[in-house]
């Protein structure tokens, strides 16, 4: 007999509100966490983008948050706007039920409304720098903060925030109750980890073989940079697509290809930080919608997109390292899906991914379609690539193929 949320310790008002939206087990990392949270204890938690964090952490909080909580009670951390905005819509519903207000905190947005709803607010979802801002002006402060939740913990310390973060934690009182999720707990991750905690239960969730061949990893080798926008366009006429994230390395990049892909007669829209928070969920709820099924996007700007059934990610520009990547491609074979991840790789850009793949265990994956021949200078369609199927974001098991167009599961796994 599968356990249930309330066989974890949730409360029944929690499982009910769950229940309405479809979500009536836990995902692995939820059967992990959450008693675990509810005891009192701090805990360090390893998993992958797409296993589900939000409620693990989320459903917890609002269960050990008294009825008649004060303001600030919890505090949760996240590195990006998108993913402030998105962890307090998977929350609404299950902090209500529990009569508990929760606002976000995020830059690029006027600060009179955003005060307003923080200054009522038990639990408050923020980004670190506009929430110094609100300090500073004395709109809020942390003094009643009991729980505390650092999510995505690695990537806030990638994007420069450590300062900030240090600066927000020293400001919390000692006896707070910390939750530290990131995408792994070594190196600076794990000595910040065990700085912020106190006796913390360590949770490292791996992805069950099952989800292992979820993702089929393409590395597409083009002759040259003329070569890649018709290789594009090409993947994006695909009868089998579905809904498409397209990352490339810069602002202008992404503007750019936008423009590029109209004139081929493809529609897409754009995010990066350069767009007004306004124009970005604008972008964002296209895509959502299905309005526009291609959307284009720098690594910082997509951190936290939880859209459902992205059915394709496309390195247009290639990736930093293995880190990048696996960020990257965690946005599609979500949650039992299947999905599949394209890299457009130049010759002078060779060496370097071929250690990004074989880092990954995808070395076959580079080489298949290296053998086959290089696009660009006889075929610049980028069609004809060997295919293989390998697991998670790098597993380098292969699999069979499954069908790319299952229904979406109703859980939001994006956390």
């Amino acid at each position: 007999m599968s356990q249930s949320f309330a066989d974890l310790g949730v409360s029944r008002q929690v499982a009910n509100a769950l229940a309405s939206r479809g979500i009536n087990k836990p995902f692995p990392v939820q059967r992990l966490v959450i008693e675990d949270v509810l005891d009192g204890h701090d805990v360090l938690v390893q998993s992958p983008t797409g296993s589900g964090k939000t409620l693990a952490f989320g459903l917890p909080l609002v269960d050990r948050l008294p009825d008649r909580a004060k303001p600030g009670s919890a505090l949760i951390l996240a590195p990006t706007r998108e993913l402030a905005a998105q962890i307090v819509d998977e929350l609404y519903d299950v902090a209500d039920v529990r009569g508990l207000s929760i606002a976000a905190v995020y830059g690029g947005v006027a600060f009179g409304p955003q005060i307003k709803r923080a200054r009522k607010a038990q639990i408050l979802v923020a980004c670190p720098g506009r929430l110094e801002d609100l300090i500073d002006r004395g709109a809020v402060n942390l003094d009643n903060v009991d729980m505390l939740v650092l999510d995505e913990a690695d990537r806030m310390l990638d994007m420069g925030f450590k300062p900030a973060v240090d600066r927000l934690v020293r400001r919390t009182p000692r006896d707070r109750q910390t939750l530290f999720f990131s995408a792994t707990l070594d190196g600076m991750a794990g000595k910040v980890a065990n700085q912020y905690t106190d006796r913390p239960r360590r949770h490292v969730h791996a992805p069950v073989d099952e989800s292992r061949v979820q993702i089929e990893h393409r590395f597409v080798h083009l002759a040259s940079q003329g070569a890649k926008l018709p290789a594009l366009v090409s993947e994006l006429n695909d009868s089998e697509r579905g809904r498409t994230l397209v990352f490339v390395r810069t602002k202008r990049g992404a503007d750019r290809l936008v423009k590029r892909l109209g004139g081929s007669n493809v529609s897409a829209v754009a995010m990066h930080g350069n767009k007004s928070q306004s124009q970005r969920q604008k972008a964002l709820a296209r895509f959502e919608r299905g309005d526009v099924d291609t959307l284009v996007a720098t690594d910082v700007a997509a951190r936290g997109i939880d859209v459902e059934d992205i059915t394709h990610v496309i390195n247009f520009d290639v990736p930093e390292d293995a880190d990048v990547y696996t960020h990257r491609t965690g946005r599609t074979g979500r949650a039992g899906r299947s999905g599949e991840a394209v890299s457009f790789v130049l010759s002078d850009q060779s060496r370097e991914t071929r250690r990004i793949a074989r880092d990954l265990g995808l070395d076959r994956e580079f080489a298949a379609d290296f053998r086959g021949h290089v696009h660009g200078a006889n075929d610049s369609t980028g069609n004809g690539s060997n295919r293989h199927r390998s697991g998670g974001n790098g597993s380098g098991s292969n699999g069979h193929r499954r069908n790319r167009r299952r229904r979406p599961q109703r859980q939001r796994a994006n956390r």
